[in-house]
């Protein structure tokens, strides 16, 4: 493969990258997903054949793993996010709220996945469109580990987009 023989060839790598989630430090976000989509089919039958059409397109959940640290506490940053999303405890009647679109997605936003180069440059920058939490996994103790532990967030949005790449001009910017 000659190709690789041209030192100027540079793969991305799968550890060269920062996450922008609104209020949570990025140097707690020890693992991400980039984003993903599936797009149904629709089959036509016709005699003893099958044709297939594309459907509609879905984006898929992305998952982000955490540390938890002492300080900033990361578990208190996840419940201030529910919180702010319209979650009251329900301590009393007049308490009880519901969750909104609107303030789940305010109190995350905004989510950037950035892919940096060996120099620091920006390589590829993926921005998700009204994401809010889905699911929060807050880890598991045990006895028998020296581990970290690990919160695991499940993210949904409406789509995402790369907003930047190496060496092109990203429209609109």
């Amino acid at each position: 493969m000659p190709f690789w023989n041209d030192k100027s060839i540079e793969p991305k790598r799968s550890y060269r990258w920062v996450l922008n989630v609104g209020g949570i430090p990025h140097w707690i976000c020890k693992k991400v997903d980039k984003p993903s989509f599936s797009v149904s089919e629709t089959p036509h039958r016709y005699l003893n054949y099958t044709f297939y059409y594309p459907g509609k397109l879905e984006w898929n959940t992305l998952n982000i793993t955490l540390v938890d640290p002492i300080n900033p506490d990361a578990s208190k940053t996840l419940m201030n996010v529910l919180e702010s999303s319209g979650y009251k405890v329900p301590t009393q009647e007049n308490e009880i709220q519901t969750f909104s679109k609107e303030k789940s997605v305010d109190a995350i936003n905004p989510i950037v996945i950035t892919q940096v180069g060996p120099d620091g440059e920006t390589v590829e920058e993926w921005s998700l469109y009204n994401p809010w939490v889905q699911q929060v996994n807050f880890g598991s103790l045990d006895y028998d580990s020296e581990e970290l532990v690990n919160i695991e967030l499940t993210i949904r949005y409406d789509y995402a987009n790369i907003t930047k790449t190496a060496g092109q001009p990203v429209e609109g910017m």
